[in-house]
């Protein structure tokens, strides 16, 4: 069973079709850091990171990861070492930081797109997060928290997301 991302706001998971929103400039099958798109394949996803400070521990069959004030997700394209990872912020690198003020990163998935031997500059923090209003995202697939909720529960470590 795959989580599947129909368009720009369907995604289907067994029985289950949640409202969702995609990257600002639509989906692609190069992707490029900062280019706003969504990229297409067929990708494992990651941990469940979430912000304990905030949320209660939700029900999943995915690892929990607490999401701590020094973590980030490097996105520098001239850092090989550190590309497309979980970090500590204090490296001399550029990062998405993942101790958001706001709520979009209470809950998170990373996606596992130019995860394994990543290559600097074809796409980093590519997550299932939380939106409130549907907005379009940087690259990223937006979920309401009640929907992200119910996903988690349905979905397990070894479960592939395909973006058409």
């Amino acid at each position: 069973m795959a989580i599947i991302i129909k368009n720009k706001d369907t995604l289907l998971f067994d029985d289950f079709k949640f409202k969702c929103c995609v990257g600002k400039n639509g989906f692609t099958k190069n992707k490029v850091e900062g280019d706003g798109k969504t990229p297409r394949g067929v990708f494992g996803i990651e941990n469940l990171y979430f912000r304990h400070d905030k949320k209660e521990i939700p029900q999943t069959n995915l690892r929990l990861v607490s999401i701590k004030k020094y973590m980030g997700w490097c996105n520098d394209v001239k850092s090989e070492k550190y590309y497309n990872k979980l970090i500590k912020i204090n490296l001399n690198v550029k990062y998405e930081n993942l101790f958001r003020t706001d709520y979009k990163y209470d809950f998170l998935i990373p996606i596992k797109q130019n995860w394994f031997n990543p290559v600097p500059g074809d796409g980093s923090a590519i997550f299932i997060h939380l939106t409130k209003n549907y907005k379009p995202t940087a690259g990223c697939i937006g979920l309401v928290e009640k929907d992200f909720l119910i996903l988690i529960k349905l979905i397990k470590a070894n479960t592939k997301i395909k973006i058409l």
